[in-house]
């Protein structure tokens, strides 16, 4: 089994390319954007990329072995997948261009708090680079490194599982918010037409006592009473598709 960097999504190469591996240590983590900045698109990027560090962890571990049983191509598979790691890893704590890396406080807990997350998976790396060198080069070491790369595999896959559980409750969170703030927008634009549907109506009976001289005003006013009727449907229609 080989591992095509070409069939990862184009869209997180994309997020992915702004920033190289060996800029990690040069820009220090970020805790300064609001998660209410950030795009639902944004939250479904992170949690995808997220999720795929499980994915590549395990194919690392797991073409570390191939490689010392004679599977040609492991040792370059597992390089490749650990290159794409370490540079989601990096993207993900300190961002890039298109994403905001460690940017609320639970995700700073779970990297930079007790559980120390972000130390764990550099040292896992570091880990992967040590085993990968050694099958390279058919050190005695092999098997220590490999044993103790075994060991990791489970906690570190269990680490990764909890960063995305944290990017996951978070989106969730931002899209209640999201609602909330949509429904109390819609709220006052329908406050709003209400007062104007009131104007429309008093302006049409003013213009109605006015006669001949208010016969201008009254075609405003009833134009003002369509705008608003407008709005209403608007609403609704906004409202509605929030609700499915």
């Amino acid at each position: 089994m080989t591992f095509d960097v070409n069939d990862i999504n184009k869209r997180e190469n994309i997020l992915l390319a702004d920033l190289k591996p060996h800029q990690a240590t040069e820009r220090s983590h970020k805790f300064n954007t609001s998660s209410m900045a950030v795009s639902a698109e944004t939250f479904g990027a992170l949690i995808n990329l997220a999720g795929r560090q499980r994915m590549l962890s395990q194919r690392i571990v797991l073409n570390a072995v191939l490689s010392t049983m004679g599977h040609e191509t492991a040792l370059e598979t597992a390089r490749e997948a650990l290159a794409l790691f370490k540079v989601s890893h990096a993207a993900l704590v300190h961002g890039n261009s298109e994403l905001p890396g460690v940017f609320f406080e639970e995700l700073r807990l779970v990297y930079f708090g007790e559980i120390e997350g972000d130390r764990k998976i550099v040292d896992f790396t570091n880990l992967v680079e040590k085993a990968l060198s050694a099958c390279e080069s058919g050190f005695r070491t092999v098997p220590e490194l490999l044993n103790e790369l075994g060991k990791q595999a489970t906690p570190i896959v269990a680490l990764l599982n909890r960063i995305t559980v944290v990017y996951e409750d978070e989106s969730k969170k931002h899209a209640k918010v999201q609602r909330k703030q949509h429904h109390e927008l819609m709220s006052s634009i329908q406050n709003i037409a209400k007062q104007a549907r009131i104007v429309s109506v008093n302006a049409q009976i003013v213009a109605a006592r006015a006669g001949e001289v208010g016969r201008e005003f009254a075609v405003v006013a009833g134009e003002l009473t369509n705008i608003t009727a407008k709005i209403d449907e608007l609403v609704r229609v906004a409202v509605g598709n929030v609700s499915v």
